[in-house]
């Protein structure tokens, strides 16, 4: 199994219009961060998780071929609204694209992108896509696909863990508090990256401390945070964090 950072940034990406903060000036190219998405290849599958604004750049930059799944954590803008940019891929699959996303998220999305339900106007095109609501672990193609309640606000919010060929990557991009059952489902696993906004605490994302203490509790073999905001460069955060622990950044490639 392969695990690609495509972005790992906050809403706003870094650097963030109009900010002459250090972090947003930085030479560091650890510190250019787009908006969260990842990509995970496993028994000939290319798996996406999120959609966000940057996403035609990031696939653009990652020359990624295929995407033959979906996995969506939330409806927020900054997770959601690449979602059209599907539609190079949806057209050259014989079947529509399957992308699964909680009954909350699901319902959002076919609001915000309503030619969901409608067809093309003759001589267009639109993505084409096959949106599930999940309820529960299930299989696509060999690879065990778990959704991860998570708390995030008002946000209808699930992390996904992908198993395959006795390997585990749980992600939960975006969080403020995870459920014990989840944390249960998360143990063990080979990697694990979890949302850990900035220092200071956050009404709806975990902070340092929380994200470190959840990641302990957790017990990962590899444990990474995600989602990071501009008050916090890339070498900040990594002496922030204990050993075993590191920030992810954009173009991170981890073979599991």
């Amino acid at each position: 199994m392969r695990v690609t950072f495509l972005g790992t940034g906050t809403s706003y990406g870094i650097p963030m219009p109009g900010c002459d903060c250090a972090v947003c000036r930085s030479d560091d190219p650890r510190d250019r961060r787009f908006r969260t998405a990842i990509l995970v290849e496993a028994a000939g599958q290319t798996l996406l998780i999120d959609t966000p604004p940057d996403l035609r750049s990031q696939c653009l930059a990652h020359r990624i071929r295929k995407i033959d799944a979906v996995l969506m954590t939330h409806a927020h803008a900054d997770h959601v609204f690449g979602f059209d940019d599907l539609r190079s891929y949806t057209n050259r699959m014989p079947e529509p694209m399957p992308v699964w996303a909680s009954a909350g998220t699901a319902q959002t999305l076919r609001r915000i992108f309503d030619y969901l339900d409608l067809p093309p106007v003759p001589g267009t095109t639109l993505a084409r896509i096959d949106l599930r609501v999940v309820e529960g672990p299930f299989d696509f193609n060999g690879i065990r696909l778990t959704p991860l309640p998570a708390e995030h606000g008002r946000a209808d919010m699930v992390g996904w863990k992908i198993e395959h060929d006795g390997r585990a990557f749980a992600a939960i991009p975006d969080c403020k508090h995870l459920p014990p059952d989840t944390v249960d489902l998360c143990r063990g696993a080979d990697l694990v990256v979890i949302d850990a906004l900035r220092i200071r605490p956050h009404p709806t994302h975990m902070n340092f401390d929380e994200a470190k203490a959840a990641l302990l509790e957790i017990g990962a073999k590899r444990s990474l945070v995600i989602h990071l905001c501009h008050e916090v460069s890339h070498a900040q955060a990594t002496r922030l964090l204990p050993e075993g622990m590191a920030p992810a950044h954009d173009g991170l490639q981890i073979e599991l």
